[in-house]
């Protein structure tokens, strides 16, 4: 492979000059410029990307943690996140936590340990004192999760208001009798939802029957084992809400198990607005989760932190209901 001095060799110039072309300064004379190009293009030489961070202490690399690396989910956030950084030519190095305090914070430590110049932080267990603490430090944006010490350093879904949303449009149709499978409690998002249906059937003046409430954690199997506890509790519910897509399509399984018809006998709302939530027969009634603009507002902000911007908080982005066929009146 061609080094920085062979290229100068051949050029006629100094290495300082051909390292000046490539950063595309303006002190360099055209004529001198076309011929070191050309050099470049006739050997092939391409700058060894390490040894240039090195030099500027800096990767031009950016840092992701998340939770976990499977799922739909993360899918459209990092697809969004790549693009993005990518049109302004900066790499994404991806570190999965586990959904652990301990593991993500090796993965922050594993991220930084690499010279990236900032990070993406999609994490369920760290801290809101171990972000703030980061924030303090490094440039920063949390996706997905509200914390209100470094506000300016996140980008959050109002969760509260898509679990309304979903509640409510089922007691639009008549329905009150409205069981919950959410999410892991101990996480933001799921806990807001919850609040969100709470709130919902508060203003209907119908208390919550706790029983009513089943806890998983986002999975299509803790979504099957929550209907299939539900069914057996509460033989009187004719609606479910959901944590996700994923929770609401293991409720279906669970459901077609017992022959049990969607939405004739019972009503089910889903959350996030997955690519399966649109494929599943019947099409699933959802909470669109608009993903690709978060993910594309995190890598801008995280852009400008990283050149020393200040920034004010940035305002939640809001929940769509999306209706397809798994929702209709009582015995509808």
């Amino acid at each position: 492979m061609p080094t920085i001095r062979e290229v100068a060799a051949r050029a006629g110039v100094s290495p300082a000059t051909v390292s000046r072309v490539m950063k595309g300064e303006v002190r360099v004379n055209a004529e001198t410029r076309a011929r070191v190009e050309a050099v470049i293009k006739a050997l092939g030489y391409a700058p060894n990307v390490f040894a240039r961070s090195l030099a500027s202490n800096r990767l031009n690399g950016v840092g992701l943690v998340i939770s976990h690396l499977g799922g739909p989910f993360m899918g459209r956030v990092m697809m969004t996140l790549e693009a993005a950084l990518r049109r302004a030519n900066v790499s994404l190095l991806v570190a999965s936590g586990g959904g652990e305090a301990g593991r993500e914070q090796e993965a922050v430590d594993f991220l930084l340990g690499r010279r990236c110049d900032g990070l993406i932080v999609h994490a369920d267990a760290l801290s809101n004192a171990t972000l703030a603490g980061l924030a303090a430090t490094t440039p920063l944006v949390v996706f997905n999760r509200r914390v209100p010490e470094i506000a300016e350093h996140c980008i959050h879904l109002d969760n509260e208001c898509g679990g309304y949303l979903a509640t409510r449009h089922l007691l639009e149709q008549g329905h009150r009798r409205i069981a919950c499978l959410t999410g892991p409690l101990k996480q933001q998002d799921a806990a807001e939802r919850l609040a969100g249906y709470r709130r919902a059937l508060r203003e209907e003046g119908i208390e919550t029957d706790e029983h009513a409430i089943i806890e998983g954690d986002f999975t299509e199997r803790s979504g099957e084992q929550g209907m299939a506890t539900l069914l057996a509790r509460e033989a009187a519910v004719t609606a479910v809400v959901a944590g996700n897509d994923d929770m609401a399509l293991g409720a279906m399984a669970a459901l077609r198990a017992r022959r049990i018809s969607m939405p004739q006998t019972i009503s089910l709302i889903g959350y996030d607005d997955e690519a399966c939530a649109r494929h599943v027969v019947p099409a699933l009634t959802t909470v669109h989760a608009p993903l690709e603009e978060m993910a594309q507002a995190a890598a801008e902000r995280l852009l400008a932190l990283i050149e020393g911007a200040t920034l004010p908080p940035s305002t939640p982005f809001m929940p769509t209901l999306i209706e397809r066929e798994t929702v209709a009146a009582p015995g509808g």
